[in-house]
């Protein structure tokens, strides 16, 4: 009898080189990376062709991998401009999920008319309020974007549209009389953000502390961070029911800023870029599996894909336009909020699993997911776009002080230049 237990060892060399391979091959033609990853994922998968499938071992590996990659993202973190989009990533947030809930419940009201299919409509809505914050950080990272204003905005505002997704859902569910009580989740989520303002001021005066005080071996720093990360996203999740990447998030930023947080970084990449990312990323293509869908269905589709690139540009642009960002950077905090990814098919299957979801529905969401995830990288690249400096992202402060020292140094060239005259001149006249 053959033994397969090592079997798990070919696919994921499999996954490696095919990632690798792919996401060179996108970058000749520029685009970010990730494409080619989420690319090598669908075309090993069930839905084409089915050379690799979805197990419990990738499951486990792909969300270690986005934990380490939001992990990471808070190491990155600019703290102070993160504190600064604080009110705007709320109302960002809040009107980038209103948008999609109506335009969702109104597109899914079309084809699914009648009485009993109200919550099933709304549920159609609450699917499209997600983000998938994992894929824009990569492309954001990828193109040195990601500690701008925007690219904190995006974080701000994509960690408040996760709360307000768990509230939505927890509603429709409850509605349904499947669900738990909202006022306990409401007061479990406050309880979590509560106790992680609290960590953060003390832990991260400690963190700086004991990075300057022990400094010999740095190695101890990685493991006791990447152990306080897999536990703070662990206590997200299980008892307070926020996303652990949300927690892997927060255990970043209480690092952040702090004396040897340039080689976490090193570290941590070296972990995620080697081994976890690729996987993460190519496991959203495996979860892919097409199921026939008749001519209204896949016009529903394409309605629902566009409808779900739309309402984010529109929704999250709108609320940072409102919060007096510039147009460029409304755009961009758009498009970053575009993607559903898994987010999206974790929300449909509990769906499926309440009742809620109309079977037929299944398949365009699929499409939906898979639509956004790939555009959201190639979007990303486009307004985020060329070779000048951008200067947009920078305070008034900063702008302030770069123009001082342009005119510093145009008074120090004129002053050599004048001395450099003076000296000509009197060698002439010797």
């Amino acid at each position: 009898m053959e033994d397969t237990s090592y079997h798990f060892l070919f696919e994921i060399a499999i996954i490696l080189l095919s990632t690798k391979v792919l996401g060179i091959v996108t970058k000749r033609f520029a685009l970010p990376q990730v494409v080619g990853a989420l690319l090598a994922g669908l075309l090993l998968g069930p839905a084409m062709l089915g050379l690799l499938q979805e197990t419990t071992l990738m499951d486990q590996l792909a969300e270690l991998g986005v934990i380490v990659l939001m992990f990471n993202a808070g190491l990155e973190t600019d703290l102070g401009e993160l504190k600064k989009a604080g009110a705007s990533a709320f109302i960002i947030a809040l009107i980038g999920v209103l948008v999609p809930l109506v335009g969702g419940f109104g597109l899914a009201c079309v084809f699914n008319a009648g009485e009993e299919t109200f919550l099933q409509n709304v549920f159609i809505g609450v699917i499209l309020t997600a983000t998938s914050v994992s894929i824009t950080v990569e492309t954001l990272k990828e193109i040195g974007k990601l500690s701008t204003r925007s690219g904190n905005a995006i974080l701000g505002a994509a960690i408040i549209d996760d709360v307000l997704g768990i509230v939505a859902l927890t509603i429709i569910t409850s509605m349904a009389g499947t669900g738990a009580n909202v006022l306990m989740v409401l007061l479990k989520i406050v309880a979590f953000f509560a106790i992680s303002v609290v960590l953060w001021m003390v832990l991260h005066r400690i963190v700086e502390w004991w990075f300057k005080r022990y400094d010999r071996d740095k190695r101890r720093f990685v493991v006791i961070s990447f152990a306080f990360c897999l536990l703070y996203a662990y206590f997200a999740e299980e008892v307070f029911g926020v996303a652990d990447i949300t927690g892997a998030y927060i255990a970043g930023l209480i690092f952040a800023k702090t004396p040897r947080v340039a080689y976490l970084q090193d570290r941590f990449d070296t972990l995620s870029y080697t081994l976890l990312s690729p996987i993460f990323f190519a496991s959203l293509g495996l979860k892919v599996v097409l199921p026939e869908m008749s001519a209204s269905i896949i016009l529903f589709s394409v309605l629902l894909i566009l409808l779900a690139v739309v309402s984010k540009v529109v929704g999250c642009g709108l609320g940072a336009r409102l919060c007096r960002y510039s147009g460029q950077d409304s755009l961009r905090i758009g498009v970053g909020m575009i993607s559903r990814g898994e987010v999206a098919l974790i929300v449909a299957n509990n769906g499926i699993a309440a009742g809620l979801m109309n079977d037929d529905f299944f398949g365009p969401v699929v499409l939906m997911v898979i639509a956004t995830t790939i555009l959201t990288p190639i979007l990303l690249k486009l307004v985020y776009r060329g070779k000048e400096k951008d200067y947009s992202d920078l305070q008034e402060s900063e702008l302030v002080n770069r123009y001082e020292d342009a005119a510093a140094f145009d008074l120090a060239a004129q002053a050599l230049l004048e001395d450099h005259e003076r000296l000509r001149d009197s060698a002439q006249k010797k």
